[in-house]
């Protein structure tokens, strides 16, 4: 079957959509699980929606306009919620319901656009084009790059950012381009995955590696594992029984967090049990 699904163009284009994707959000999941972040991708990955219904009504480039709005809101949650008085669960909370429902309403305002909302929504891996891979590969040799070389710095922003301030790092900057990573990744997985999933694969893979190890080498191993078997079992099972693609995927991940969270030698659910009987 594998063979088979190879054999069409659309295909092999959303295997190499879906494994860039998937690699690039287990990547950056490191960082958002160990610096608990996932809230805040929950709210980049709704604000999308104002972005790319704003590039619909202005007559812009829709994903263009939803990575410049996607990063416009991340920063007003980073900066509301680090200089200001208000707690972050609650500047996400305020920031990525108006802004989803900002592109509602114009989406409601764009006849032409509402057939899409669907494929927004829930991404359609298998209209992926070349063009699209080109951009899901910039974006991700972009995002790469930032994580790779600042690894070290965020990896110690991660775990207190009163020691690495003391030690000379500049922490805010460091927060500011994390959140921004998160954006641009965001609207490169729209497509793949869509708005409402994508933050599902910013979570569960670097979950997945929290529970299969006991230190952040294997931690990052596992959770990079964890999304390239997502999308290789989730095109397949897709394919297999004409499922949603971006739906298939994160179920998958989800199947493998639990199988995690329930057998993992050393954190299992089970296992604990077991040895305890």
């Amino acid at each position: 079957m594998f063979v088979e699904m190879l054999s069409f163009d659309f295909m092999q284009r959303a295997f190499i959509g879906g494994i860039i994707v998937c690699l690039l959000c287990s990547f950056l999941s490191f960082f958002v699980v160990l610096k608990r972040l996932s809230f805040i991708g929950v709210g980049i990955s709704h604000s999308a929606l104002g972005g790319l219904a704003l590039g619909v009504m202005t007559g812009l480039n829709p994903f263009l306009s939803a990575g410049i709005f996607s990063t416009l809101i991340a920063w007003a949650i980073g900066i509301t919620s680090k200089k200001g008085k208000v707690h972050e669960d609650v500047t996400i909370g305020i920031f990525f319901s108006a802004a989803m429902a900002f592109g509602v309403v114009l989406i409601s305002l764009s006849s032409g656009y509402k057939a899409d909302l669907f494929s927004l929504l829930f991404g359609n891996i298998l209209a992926i084009t070349v063009e699209d891979l080109w951009v899901l590969a910039g974006c991700g040799l972009a995002v790469t790059l930032f994580l790779v070389l600042m690894f070290k710095e965020l990896l110690a922003i991660s775990f207190g950012e009163e020691i690495a301030r003391i030690g000379g790092l500049p922490v805010e900057l460091l927060y500011y381009g994390l959140l921004t990573a998160m954006a641009i990744t965001v609207v490169a997985s729209i497509k793949v995955v869509g708005v409402i999933l994508v933050e599902a694969l910013l979570v569960i893979p670097a979950a997945t590696g929290l529970q299969l190890s006991m230190n952040y080498r294997w931690m990052l191993f596992f959770s990079l594992l964890t999304g390239f078997l997502s999308v290789i079992f989730g095109l397949l099972l897709s394919y297999a029984c004409d499922l949603p693609s971006g739906a298939t995927i994160v179920l998958c991940a989800a199947v493998l967090f639990v199988l995690a969270f329930l057998f993992s030698p050393r954190k299992g659910l089970l296992v604990k049990m077991f040895r305890k009987g």
